[in-house]
């Protein structure tokens, strides 16, 4: 397409907007803009370029403007494209510039490289130079050590022997020669140069050989000294200190004793054990070995990784008074959370099902006096005895509390009988005074049965009458614990590595395994690396019973421990390592010898105990069953109490317990097992939960632990095989024999006493002794059958399957029931 100027355009289809610029080009020396209107394209000339018949158009010009573009729409266009052109020239110029700084850093990297290699092929040739120079001198000293073992030669006169100083003529072949070593280094340093990298090998000399350490070219230096001088010198033998375990492999002994592996297995082998390196050996063969080649045994054992762990006394300088660990015991129902709810001035009860403490809580409180005490409060149901017993061996003093309206029961006698186990002071607490029915004095008295003799009736162990709702005697007993913990005197070394106890653990979902621990000598800081039990972990936070974070928990602070890789028995010990290596290794082993007692425990060590407990096994019901619960204190403590369940009929097997929620594994452990999963304040996930609907697996959940205990043993009892009674109704004597055709022998009979029934089971008796027992084929009365016969009346009987019948024998006529049996 062309226009009237005979300048050429270019087409452009459909689609652009109108009034846009879509291309430029130039015609001759002028630069014309096609310019797209929304009804034709145009060729808009540049500003100042010639017209065809010579002169400047003018950007005005309406003969060569589109129509409809006014003078300032035009000029705003041709700024727009100059603009544009001046973007591109900065663009390309910054191309420029920057393909210019490249080929700058590329030269320079080039230039480095060269220095480089130039440097490396200095440092080889003066390598080289210097073992040539080494070399030559090694064997002018080898040719002088041989001339002085020559014998010497019969002694000239001076006047031969002074032509001999002057120089030989063999030197000049050796100039040659040294000229020609030089060239030949020359030629391979032009080789060096042309071959591109430079090698470890060729920076060595080594010309891509392997090469001798300096220690071996010492070791060949010195054979070739003692082989000069006459005879080589055996090595002095290194007399090592070898570490023996309880079992080792000969590859790792062997390299314990800096001896040959093939020497050890040859020497094993000349004992008569044919082993290879791969083998393990006990310690006393390898003691053997190690005595053998003339090195010192020292025996370790496997618990030897725990001597980092060691208490270690601390001086009395360095201790200093510490808040004493007041724990509160009692029946359930007697208050105890109560009255220390009363202490804290907080709620805690409200957030325990039915009322009743269901784990152990620790916290802090401080008096109106400023004294710091640390209270444990330990649940009171019969249960949860391992727990209260855990809440004993950390505690300082007990706090006994009664209720004066019920004075003292079986959970009391438990917490006393702790305290006296732990062998620490107790503090009777006598609460729900403000009741009518409330009978202090009875409560003492029935102290006394159990050896607990107060201070009002002349005792040594105070006492306090309490009030957990009208705050009547707090501050009393509150004074008795401070009097206590003056007498005791405690201390501890906060400036030393932690060491605690687990009063509980449990895993969060969010927060992972949580531990409460209860400090009881050093700091623990956070950061601090630590064993507990077969855990270990690095402390990542330490939130104290307020829900603050701290940085830091001293002698007696209770705090919750996140960081664990696992959650901890209640009760295991926490102590603080110096690196997380040591940590690991301590846990791997405890939890090995945990594994090995369990397997111990529940092993047939021979063929008839194997048979013998496969027998008892098959004699016995059992109802299996998967435990999940919150914490790691109230799973231990279901688990025990399930294991009382039972008798020789029919126990109670706990498949699983853990804690957390309830996951899809273990649906498929109780699916797989036909066993049902008990959960306490936990639930199922999901996926759990569809997983259960789908294979039919019965999910229970608790928040009330005897509840639980309660509706296992009725399942456990649902077991047993009904007791079958027997129940006496008559007796019966035989009269006459008579022989009936088709019948047979039929006893001609008397009922003494009771009722004889066609339905009842019969004993035969003659002088007393059971001679057979069975049913009834006939029972008649006259000529016809009927139902029962009573006391006092006359009957005929005949026994099935049996005719052995005589004048005067004795028919005993009995029943039997069934009764349904329960597990106590």
């Amino acid at each position: 397409m062309s226009d009237n100027d005979g300048k050429k355009t270019l087409g452009l289809r459909g689609g652009a907007r109108p009034g846009n610029v879509k291309q430029s080009f130039s015609h001759g020396r002028t630069k014309n803009v096609v310019v797209e209107t929304k009804r034709k394209r145009v060729v808009v000339p540049k500003p100042g370029a010639a017209k065809p018949g010579g002169g400047a158009a003018p950007s005005g010009d309406p003969s060569r403007r589109p129509a409809g573009i006014s003078d300032a729409e035009m000029a705003r266009r041709m700024k727009a494209l100059q603009a544009a052109k001046a973007r591109e020239a900065e663009e390309a110029a910054a191309r420029e510039a920057a393909e210019k700084a490249r080929e700058e850093e590329r030269a320079r990297r080039r230039a480095e490289q060269e220095a480089k290699e130039r440097e490396q092929r200095e440092a080889e040739e003066r390598a080289r130079q210097k073992a040539e120079e080494e070399e030559r001198k090694r064997k002018e000293a080898e040719e002088a050590a041989k001339r002085a073992a020559a014998a010497p030669a019969p002694e000239e006169p001076k006047a031969a022997r002074a032509p001999a100083s002057k120089p030989a003529p063999a030197a000049t072949p050796r100039k040659q020669d040294r000229e020609r070593e030089q060239r030949g280094r020359g030629k391979g340093r032009d080789d060096n140069r042309r071959s591109g990298k430079l090698t470890l090998g060729q920076a060595t000399g080594g010309e891509g050989n392997r090469q001798r350490s300096m220690a071996a070219m010492k070791r060949k230096q010195e054979r070739a000294r003692q082989k000069a001088m006459g005879g080589a010198v055996e090595r002095e033998k290194v007399i090592r200190d070898v570490q023996l375990p309880e079992a080792i492999m000969v590859s790792e002994l062997a390299n314990r004793m800096a001896e040959r592996v093939a020497d050890v297995v040859k020497s094993l082998m000349q004992m008569g054990m044919m082993v290879t390196q791969n083998q393990t050996i006990d310690a006393d063969t390898a003691e053997l070995i190690i005595e053998e080649f003339g090195h010192k045994v020292t025996r370790v054992s496997d618990s030897d990784v725990e001597d980092v762990i060691k208490e270690v006394e601390d001086s009395e300088d360095d201790l200093q008074p510490r808040p004493p660990v007041i724990t509160i015991m009692g029946h359930v129902d007697h208050g105890k959370t109560s009255l220390l709810d009363a202490i804290r001035d907080a709620r805690v009860v409200a957030g325990e099902a039915g009322g009743i403490t269901q784990h152990i809580g620790a916290y802090q409180v401080k008096t109106d006096g400023g004294t710091t005490l640390t209270f444990l409060d330990t649940p009171g149901h019969a249960a949860f005895t391992s727990m209260r017993s855990r809440g004993a061996q950390v505690t300082d003093i007990v706090v006994l509390v009664v209720a004066a309206d019920d004075a003292v029961m079986p959970q009391t006698i438990e917490a006393i009988n702790h305290a006296k186990a732990a062998e620490v002071p107790m503090i009777v607490a006598i609460n729900k005074v403000d009741k009518p029915d409330a009978n202090p004095d009875k409560v003492r008295t029935d102290l006394l049965q159990h050896e607990v003799i107060v201070e009002k009736m002349s005792g040594d162990v105070q006492d306090v009458e309490v009030s957990a709702i009208t705050g009547q005697g707090l501050d009393e007993l509150l004074e008795a614990i401070a009097l206590q913990a003056e007498i005791l005197e405690l201390k501890a070394n906060p400036n030393r590595a932690a060491q605690g106890a687990v009063i509980e653990a449990q895993l969060d979902v969010g927060r992972g395994p949580v531990a409460t621990v209860l400090v009881q000598n050093g700091t623990l800081h956070q950061g601090d690396i630590f064993v507990v039990g077969e855990q270990y972990g690095k402390v990542r936070a330490l939130i104290n019973d307020k829900g603050e974070r701290v940085k830091e928990a001293g002698p007696s602070v209770p705090v919750e421990v996140l960081g664990l890789n696992g959650t901890p028995e209640a009760g295991d010990v926490l102590n603080v390592t110096e690196t997380e290596a040591q940590a690991r290794e301590i846990a791997a082993y405890r939890e090995q010898a945990a594994k090995d007692k369990r397997a111990a425990a529940g092993a047939a060590t021979t063929l008839e105990q194997l048979m013998q407990k496969a027998k008892e096994d098959e004699n016995v019901a059992e109802l299996p069953i998967l435990v999940k619960a919150d914490v790691q204190g109230s799973a231990e403590a279901i688990v025990q109490a399930m294991e009382k369940i039972g008798n020789d009929e029919v126990r109670v097997r706990v498949l699983h317990s853990g804690v957390g929620a309830i996951t899809e594994t273990d649906v498929g452990l109780a699916e797989a097992s036909g066993a049902p999963v008990f959960g306490f304040n936990v639930r199922a996930n999901a996926s759990a939960r569809n997983t259960a609907n789908q294979k039919g697996v019965e999910i229970r959940y608790y928040s009330v632990i005897y509840d639980l205990v309660d509706d296992v043993k009725a399942a456990a009892s649902g077991l047993l095989s009904a007791e079958i009674r027997e129940k006496f109704i008559g007796y019966a004597e035989i009269r006459e024999v008579f022989k009936v055709t088709g019948v047979g022998k039929v006893a001609g009979c008397l009922v003494t006493e009771g009722v004889a029934r066609r339905s009842a089971g019969v004993r035969l008796l003659r002088d007393n002794v059971v001679i057979h027992e069975g049913t009834l084929k006939t029972l008649k009365r006259f000529k016809d059958e009927v139902a029962e016969v009573q006391s006092g009346q006359e009957c005929g009987m005949a026994f099935e399957n049996y005719d052995d019948i005589r004048q005067g024998d004795v028919i005993e006529i009995f029943e039997r029931e069934e009764v349904t049996r329960t597990l106590d």
